[in-house]
C-alpha cells in the first residue's frame, strides 16, 4: 500500500518523481535548472508513518488504525465547543442552516465543517453617521472631520436647501439577531441609506425656518420612528437608539444672509415679547383702577341713599309726633336747633326783664374746666401774706 516504504525501487522516489530529495532540489530529470520544487508527499507519509511506529512499537495494526482514529474523531468533536462572551449572541449554524440562538457562557455546536457558530456584539452601540465622516490626517495623525455634501444637502418644504449633519445611534437586535446576520448583506451601509432617505423625507415636509429654530427637537424623535420602521419591515435586526442633530445650517454660500435673517426674526420676537409684558402689566393696572372707581362709586351712591331714607325715615317720624302735640313738638325743635348751633360759641345772656343792662351773670363753668389749675399759694405766716 502507499503509506508502507517500498525498499524495492531503486530510484527512492515516488510515483510523481523520479528522484526528489525529500526537500532539496530536483534531480534525475529535472532539466530546467535548479530551482526550487514542492516536497515529496509519499517521503512526507514514510516520515509520519516512521513517527507513529516508534510511539506504537507493536506496528500500525487495525487496533493502532482504529485508536488513532477515535483520537481524531474525538478532538474534533471536542472542537465543537465554543465560548460566548457577555456582550455577544451566537447563532449556530448546521450546514450553513441556522438552527438556534445561545447566550453568554459556555455552549457546544457540530465541529466544522458540519456546523458553524456567528457571533454578534448585541449590546455594543454603533454610530452611523450621515453628511460627514471622518479621518486620519496623514501629516499630524489627528482625527479630522470631513464634509460629505452628496448626504448633508437636503431640499426642505418651502424649496429652500439645508445641510443637514446627523448620527444615529443603533445596536443589533437581541430578539431578533439571527435577522442581523442573515437577512441584510451590509447592514451599516444599510442603515445609513435608510437614515439619510428617512431625514430627507421629514426635511422635504418642514420649512427651513422651523429647521433652523423650533423643530430641531421635533424633528430627531420623527426620523428615529421612520428608521425603524423601515428596518422592521426590512426585517433588519437593529434597534434604532438615537438620532442626534449636529448640525442644521443653510449652505456656505447663503449662510450670512440666513444669519441676518435669523437675527432679525429674534429681534422681532424680542419686541414681541416685551411689548406683551407691557400690555400684560398695564391693562391689569388699569382694569384695576376702574374696579376701585366703580366700587367707590357703589359704596358712596349706597352710603347716599342710606342717609337719606335715614333722615326721611327721621322725618316722618317727627312729623308724626308733631301731629300729636305740635307745641310741644315746635318748642323742642327750637331748643334742639339753638343748642347745637349755640354750643360751641361764646355767649353773653340778655334778661329784658331785668333791671340794669340786662346782662345776666354766669359763671363759666366749661371755661373753668378747660384752664389749668393755678399753682397753690404760699401759706400766711402770722396774718401776713409774702
Amino acid at each position: 500500500m502507499p503509506w508502507n516504504s517500498n525498499n524495492n525501487n531503486k530510484g527512492g522516489g515516488g510515483p510523481w518523481k523520479p528522484n526528489p530529495g525529500p526537500w532539496g532540489q530536483g534531480g534525475g530529470n529535472n532539466t530546467t535548472g535548479g530551482g526550487p520544487t514542492p516536497p515529496d508527499l509519499e517521503a512526507l507519509l514514510r516520515q509520519g508513518q516512521d513517527k507513529l511506529r516508534q510511539i506504537l512499537p507493536g506496528g500500525l495494526g487495525a487496533a493502532g488504525i482504529g485508536l488513532v482514529g477515535a483520537l481524531a474523531l474525538g478532538i474534533w468533536a471536542l472542537s465543537g465547543v465554543f465560548t460566548v462572551q457577555t456582550n455577544e449572541m451566537a447563532l449556530k449554524t448546521v450546514f450553513g442552516k441556522y438552527i438556534s440562538k445561545v447566550g453568554s457562557g459556555l455552549n457546544y455546536n457540530w465541529p466544522y465543517p458540519v456546523g458553524g457558530v456567528i457571533k454578534l456584539p448585541v449590546t455594543d452601540r454603533k454610530t452611523t453617521s450621515v453628511g460627514f465622516s471622518f479621518r486620519i490626517d496623514p501629516r499630524t495623525g489627528n482625527q479630522a472631520t470631513l464634509d460629505v455634501a452628496e448626504e448633508s444637502l437636503m431640499l426642505t418644504g418651502d424649496e429652500n436647501i439645508a445641510d443637514v449633519k446627523f448620527v444615529v445611534i443603533w445596536q443589533i437586535d437581541r430578539l431578533k439577531p439571527e435577522d442581523f446576520a442573515f437577512n441584510v448583506r451590509r447592514p451599516e451601509l444599510t442603515i445609513k441609506a435608510v437614515a439619510e432617505s428617512a431625514m430627507r423625507e421629514v426635511v422635504g415636509r418642514t420649512q427651513i425656518q422651523r429647521i433652523l429654530t423650533a423643530e430641531r427637537k421635533v424633528i430627531e424623535p420623527a426620523v428615529q420612528e421612520l428608521i425603524q420602521k423601515v428596518l422592521n419591515e426590512y426585517r433588519a435586526g437593529v434597534e434604532i437608539i438615537q438620532v442626534q442633530l449636529q448640525s442644521v445650517d443653510p449652505p456656505e454660500q447663503v449662510i450670512a444672509a440666513f444669519r441676518d435673517v435669523t437675527a432679525a426674526q429674534q429681534d422681532q420676537d424680542r419686541l414681541r415679547n416685551e411689548a406683551e409684558a407691557y400690555a400684560n402689566k398695564v391693562v391689569p393696572e388699569a382694569r384695576g383702577g376702574a374696579a376701585r372707581i366703580t366700587q367707590e362709586a357703589e359704596a358712596y351712591r349706597e352710603q347716599t341713599v342710606a342717609e337719606a331714607k335715614g333722615q326721611a325715615s327721621r322725618f316722618s317720624q317727627v312729623y308724626e309726633e308733631y301731629r300729636k302735640a305740635p307745641d310741644v313738638t315746635r318748642e323742642r325743635l327750637y331748643l334742639e336747633t339753638m343748642e347745637r348751633v349755640l354750643g360751641g360759641m361764646n355767649k353773653v345772656i340778655l334778661d329784658q326783664n331785668a333791671g340794669g343792662q340786662g346782662v345776666v351773670p354766669y359763671l363759666p363753668l366749661g371755661a373753668l374746666d378747660s384752664q389749668p389749675m393755678p399753682a397753690a399759694r404760699p401759706q400766711a405766716q402770722g396774718g401776713v401774706v409774702r
